[in-house]
């Protein structure tokens, strides 16, 4: 009995020997795969981690170079930004100035929208609300006043007591009170940070530190419409810029100009106002000048500008037509104004004088001064008529 019971005993011991090795490779096996997990979870985790962090500095280069753009935009537009505060406050100045006639040439504005409106409902083609005759003249200028000067005989009229922005119409009035107390047209004036519009930001070849005689200042102001000429000159008159537009305003009252009003010498501000009635006075008036006739009707000219020459053209084309005699002339543009063009020309052998206001289109204002010039040539009426 005990010896097959030791045999048992053995073979039992035997084979639980036999299964420690078994066991422990099980464990070891198991002990790697854990390893193994461990390891995957750790490269799954760094993974995600570098992911995010190359999205992060993905997002931070493109917001730099969103920053980078913006910066070259406002370095492009630098004067435009810079000078929105500064634009702001001067607007302010004028706003209430402005406001009071405002409404009436918006007024005039949509009248004339209207009426271009109802002839395109009524089926009125071009060629025929140009045609020539009494009823023949369809002018696209708001306001408009066509007047012989030597017998203020008015040949044409529409709108003509409208209170409009007149824009750089207003030079001929800055042009009359800055030779008025006849100064040195050779004195050189010098462009300061004060000539730099900051109204409506228009761009000017006339750098700060130029400085040109005061007869090519207003040479530049008359033909190219310069408007740092135009305030170089004001500064430069006795009193400086506040007493040159408070001359502005009573030279406008000596010349019986109830309807104008004048706020800055360029025009920029939408505040100068004026009517037909009183531009064909004031139109008389600088034709008296022997300087703003010449300037007004030079084609162009050639300034050393920083010692480079530089080559500006007059504002108006026709001064440069042949089949005008013109004796002076005056554009004039802003948004609130529209495009604006008065002259004296000589048509069938008489003087006349010629104010449009407030045209739509850039050729507009060119296109109903060839209109009324073909009319008065053509016309065997004493008068035109009236609309």
């Amino acid at each position: 009995m005990k010896k097959p019971f030791l045999l048992l005993l053995t073979a039992l011991v035997f084979n639980a020997l036999a299964l420690v090795p078994v066991a422990t490779e099980a464990a070891t096996k198991k002990r790697a795969h854990a390893v193994v997990d461990n390891k995957k979870k750790l490269v799954a985790k760094k993974a995600t981690k570098t992911k995010r962090v190359a999205s992060n500095r993905k997002s931070v280069s493109s917001k730099r170079v969103q920053v980078t753009l913006k910066g070259q935009r406002s370095a492009k537009h630098g004067q435009r930004y810079a000078k929105k505060s500064n634009r702001s406050v001067d607007k302010s100045l004028y706003s209430r100035a402005s406001s009071k006639h405002r409404p009436q040439y918006q007024a005039v504005r949509s009248t004339v929208a209207t009426q271009n409106i109802n002839q395109q409902l009524m089926g009125e083609s071009s060629s025929a609300l140009m045609a020539d005759g009494p009823k023949g003249l369809a002018l696209q200028s708001s306001a408009v006043l066509v007047q012989d000067q030597r017998t203020g005989e008015i040949l044409y009229e529409k709108n003509a007591q409208a209170i409009l922005p007149i824009a750089s119409i207003t030079k001929l009035m800055m042009a009359m009170v800055a030779l008025d107390i006849k100064p040195d047209l050779q004195e050189p004036l010098t462009i300061d940070y004060e000539d730099v519009d900051r109204l409506k930001g228009t761009h000017s070849r006339l750098g700060v530190g130029v400085s040109l005689t005061r007869e090519e200042m207003l040479r530049l102001a008359l033909m190219s419409s310069e408007n740092r000429a135009a305030s170089a000159l004001s500064r430069h008159y006795p009193g400086g810029q506040p007493a040159f537009i408070a001359a502005m305003n009573a030279k406008a009252r000596a010349l019986g100009l109830t309807n104008t009003r004048f706020f800055d010498p360029t025009g920029l501000t939408p505040s100068n106002v004026s009517s037909p009635r009183d531009l064909v006075k004031m139109v008389d008036a600088a034709h008296h000048y022997p300087l703003i006739r010449e300037f007004t009707t030079t084609a162009e000219d050639q300034v050393f500008v920083a010692g480079r020459p530089q080559q500006f053209h007059n504002t108006n084309a026709l001064v440069k037509n042949a089949d005008w005699q013109i004796g002076l002339s005056k554009t004039g543009y802003i948004s609130e104004a529209g495009r604006c063009l008065v002259m004296q020309a000589w048509i069938n052998s008489k003087p006349t004088i010629i104010v449009l206001l407030d045209s739509i289109g850039k050729m507009t204002r060119v296109g109903d001064a060839n209109r009324i010039k073909r009319w008065v040539e053509t016309s065997t009426l004493p008068r035109l008529p009236t609309s």
